[in-house]
């Protein structure tokens, strides 16, 4: 099994050390979705919630939590993130808000905490926005769907 990253020899939490590994363009995408009600999801919709546009206001911060990662994990490195884009979907069974994060970045370390927040803070606004119409809302499914690292072009 292999060791932990952010753990030292003596068990304590570290930042890891990236200075030494390449500068790559890696892309993160994460995952995941809101449970809701069909009428919630007409109120989203009809833009109706009467804290705004629950859509527009979740992917801008979605964009905003993947900017401020390292604010709130703690052993993140901070990244210049050179895009983040949020998808959200109400897909064919009415039933949910699908959210897609993708980030990317040139670093010497990855992106998927960044595209992971994207998509949990995305889904708390909507949540947040929500409450006072479902309460009977889940956010689930948060997940990384894929990673990717390749050299930069010459």
């Amino acid at each position: 099994m292999p060791s932990l990253s952010h753990v030292d020899t003596h068990g304590e939490a570290r930042m890891v050390d990236v200075s030494s590994k390449p500068l790559l363009l890696r892309e993160a995408v994460a995952s995941g979705h809101v449970l809701m009600s069909p009428a919630t999801l007409d109120l989203v919709e009809s833009n109706q919630i009467s804290k705004g546009n629950v859509l527009a206001t979740a992917r801008l911060a979605g964009i905003i939590a993947a900017k401020k990662t390292s604010d709130i994990i703690p052993l993140c490195h901070p990244l210049n993130l050179t895009h983040c884009d949020l998808d959200l979907v109400i897909p064919p069974s009415r039933d949910r808000i699908h959210i897609t994060a993708t980030a990317r970045v040139t670093a010497g370390t990855g992106v998927e905490m960044e595209a992971l927040t994207a998509v949990a803070v995305a889904a708390l606004t909507l949540y947040d926005m929500c409450k006072a119409v479902d309460k009977s809302m889940v956010i689930s499914g948060v997940h990384l769907a894929s990673k990717t690292k390749k050299p930069i072009p010459a």
